[in-house]
């Protein structure tokens, strides 16, 4: 029996004590999220689970960006921006047009900055040379046409600006309709579950223990493989293995900043603070997203937070191009902060690699981190390569093979979606505002229609959960019922916008909490 969404905990619980699994994978993150699609896509009986909530921790404190990686150029790293580009059309025209969209970058250019005007737009038409000019060709533009594009951009000094295409998405959605997409293939989830030890027999690990923070259950789960994908803690997981085990990663830390935007830009930022370092202003979810910092980070991982030094460096390198008048404190709405997990070793974390690290433990748990949203597809696959090549083949030989570009569920035209949202009425049922119909197409795609259903047989959920954004109350519902949220902060940070617009009032946590029951 595999268990369906929005399936009770108890019932999910059951289902994982009392299953054999073939792979067990623990951490709910890009990476295990990502991995545990691809087993589930290949046939095997997959269980995750996670101590938190789905991309609860760095995997949706991201900057939003499906991308290329543009700097990647600058250290000569052509074949890795062609591989990020081939996935980045993927998810925007196969996997994820509803979640995934297209975005236009400015790369001002100042008197006295870091690069030149033919440098960089012949670093821009390299770029989109790379994507085929799927997002047409990257050029240099005036500042006249620059801040026709980005009316708050910083004109003094302006000498052009480099143009050139990418991506966005809100990275907690992602993550929310590829763990739906895992369990539609037959994998069984469940979060807020955490490990308190490890199963082993004869000296191999085959299980987990664990316990429900919700209610304090302890259960346990079996499988043949265990794979550790918990990112900035997987080194903590090794340790359950292995009490010796040396550390495997290092961790860096990234701050971002949202702040409301008082007019509409046409495109984003990408602005040089030196030879190596950017920063982004990026239009998102109708507010601004500014970062991100990148510093050696060696406290709990659990902890990380932005600092008011974060908050000072992101203000003062957003300056560079973004006039004052946006940059203002208190137009703040929010700031959160996440943990890269890179390889160990000597050296700043700036120039370390940004690379997956595999590695198998004394008692057999493969252990995985380091991965990034636009490749995640590709990461999850190599990954499931490599523990379905393992010696002995503990998976066993008889996988299907992964069909090359399963779409997340909800595949449509937001624009269509969109339309038709706004357009349908029944007699006697207010017709959706715009705004709302544009918000559920672009975080649902046809998914939206499920919630119309909703606001249908219920018409108080069509309401404005907060009156100064989108976000409506059948969202809620359908997170409770649909989407694992068992939180609050399940339901305003990761399943709507409420936290990262500022609308997260006590208010509107105290009528979710009496939602969520």
């Amino acid at each position: 029996m595999t268990i369906v969404i929005g399936a009770d905990r108890a019932q999910t619980r059951e289902e994982l004590s009392t299953t054999s699994y073939d792979l067990l994978v623990i951490g709910g993150g890009i990476l295990g999220t990502s991995v545990t699609w691809m087993a589930a896509q290949a046939g095997l009986r997959v269980a995750m689970v996670d101590a938190g909530d789905f991309a609860g921790a760095t995997s949706s404190a991201s900057s939003k960006l499906v991308h290329g990686g543009l700097r990647y150029l600058q250290t000569g790293n052509v074949k890795l921006v062609a591989e990020n580009h081939r996935e980045r059309r993927a998810l925007a025209a196969d996997i994820a047009p509803h979640l995934v969209k297209p975005l236009t970058f400015l790369v001002p250019i100042y008197k006295g900055g870091p690069h030149g005007a033919a440098k960089l737009g012949a670093g821009v038409f390299l770029y989109s040379a790379l994507s085929v000019f799927g997002d047409g060709m990257g050029k240099v533009i005036t500042p006249h046409q620059a801040l026709a594009k980005v009316p708050a951009l910083r004109s003094e000094g302006l000498r052009a600006a480099a143009v050139y295409g990418d991506h966005q998405m809100n990275d907690s959605r992602v993550a929310v309709m590829t763990v739906r997409a895992a369990v539609d293939a037959g994998a069984t989830v469940l979060n807020h579950a955490e490990v308190v030890g490890l199963r082993k027999t004869s000296g191999t690990v085959t299980g987990a223990e664990l316990r429900d923070r919700l209610d304090g259950t302890e259960f346990g789960v079996s499988a043949r493989l265990v794979l550790n994908a918990t990112g900035p803690w997987v080194d903590h997981l090794r340790r359950m293995e292995d009490p010796d085990a040396a550390p495997s990663i290092r961790l860096s830390k990234g701050a971002h900043l949202v702040l409301r935007r008082h007019e509409p830009w046409k495109a984003a930022l990408t602005t040089p603070i030196d030879k190596y370092r950017v920063s982004f202003a990026i239009p998102w979810e109708d507010h601004l997203l500014l970062g991100t910092t990148d510093e050696a980070y060696e406290g709990d991982p659990g902890a990380v937070s932005p600092t008011e030094a974060d908050i000072a460096q992101i203000l003062d390198e957003a300056g560079h191009a973004v006039r004052d008048t946006q940059l203002r404190r208190e137009d703040i709405t929010y700031a959160f902060a996440g943990l890269r997990v890179l390889p160990g070793g000597p050296g700043d974390v700036t120039a370390a690699k940004r690379e997956t690290v595999v590695s198998r433990g004394s008692g057999g748990m493969l252990s995985v981190a380091g991965g990034k949203w636009t490749t995640y597809r590709h990461i999850g696959k190599h990954v499931f390569d490599t523990l379905a090549h393992l010696p002995g083949r503990p998976l066993g030989d008889d996988l299907a093979d992964i069909l090359p570009a399963v779409p997340l569920p909800g595949l449509a035209s937001p624009d269509a979606v969109a339309l038709r949202l706004w357009t349908d009425r029944e007699r006697g049922v207010t017709r959706m505002d715009p705004l709302v119909a544009r918000h559920l197409a672009t975080h649902y795609g046809s998914i939206a229609f499920d919630l119309a259903r909703l606001i249908r047989e219920e018409p108080a959920l069509g309401e404005r959960i907060h009156p100064d954004g989108p976000d409506i109350w059948a969202q809620a519902v359908y997170a409770r019922d649909h989407e694992w949220a068992a939180t609050v902060d399940d339901v305003v940070r990761r399943r709507t916008t409420l936290t990262v617009r500022g609308l997260d009032t006590p208010e509107v946590r105290a009528r979710i909490t009496e939602l969520l029951g």
